[in-house]
């Protein structure tokens, strides 16, 4: 099975400034994550018989080019079932037939992954997996409380860690080797900043941006709201599992038994 990266430029939060479609040939042709149609990629189009194309979650940055590519190719377009009015509003395309856990298109294996998005799935492509907004292979992922979910994320990454796939290919940035390494970071890096959080209200920060300012240690001016959001995503994990009183506004720490 053969997967190719294609970088295309985007109005992404990653800092390489690019999401990555992918082409996978395995038992038919997959393209995933089309994020814009560029000359790079029409190439690489042009020299396989597409006959499938799907995203690993309706953000902007992964779907600018569903349409184009879906009509060039004359391919069938996937969405992930429950989800496929978020998937048309995103792309402007009702897709052809939809996905679930476990469903197989054209020799890839659907795995759901929710967290960074409530639509967001992986992709097993023999012994790689395809992780959209999963992992990346530096810095972390944005899980905001928009719509984001910390603690599906977190299993989604344990459900990967668990596949143990020898490597993985991101939405953003290069190829990852060691799979399990990186998803240990990822692990580490959100329970390291849970703790900061739950530190802060215990010290006695009771709204959102008291909480940002004790649980960074260091100057999140340039991307405040997304610290905003993470915080208020963590927030939301932690009142879940009755660790603090957070209504939205104002936050307490719950005395501990």
């Amino acid at each position: 099975m053969n997967v190719r990266a294609i970088p295309v430029p985007t109005e992404t939060l990653a800092p390489d400034g690019t999401t990555t479609a992918y082409l996978v040939d395995a038992e038919d042709a997959l393209l995933v994550d089309p994020a814009a149609r560029t000359d790079d990629l029409d190439r690489a189009v042009e020299t396989h018989d597409v006959d499938h194309v799907l995203v690993t979650h309706a953000h902007p940055d992964h779907v600018g080019a569903v349409a184009h590519y879906a009509d060039a190719c004359d391919a069938t377009v996937w969405a992930l079932a429950g989800r496929d009015g978020r998937f048309e509003r995103a792309t402007g395309v009702a897709p052809d037939r939809t996905f679930r856990e476990g469903t197989e298109i054209g020799g890839v294996e659907v795995v759901t992954t929710p967290g960074h998005a409530p639509d967001h799935v992986a992709l097993a492509a023999g012994d790689a997996m395809l992780t959209g907004d999963l992992v990346v292979s530096s810095g972390s992922v944005v899980v905001g409380a928009d719509e984001g979910d910390l603690r599906a994320y977190l299993t989604s990454l344990r459900r990967l860690y668990a596949r143990n796939p020898d490597r993985l290919y991101p939405g953003h940035g290069p190829e990852i080797g060691d799979a399990r390494a990186e998803i240990e970071r990822l692990l580490r890096h959100r329970l390291d900043r849970e703790a900061s959080v739950l530190a802060a209200v215990r010290s006695g920060a009771t709204r959102l941006d008291e909480v940002v300012d004790a649980a960074y240690d260091k100057d999140v001016s340039g991307v405040r709201d997304l610290a905003r959001t993470t915080v208020a995503a963590h927030l939301d994990k932690l009142a879940v599992e009755a660790k603090v009183d957070w209504d939205g506004e104002r936050v307490r720490p719950v005395a501990e038994s």
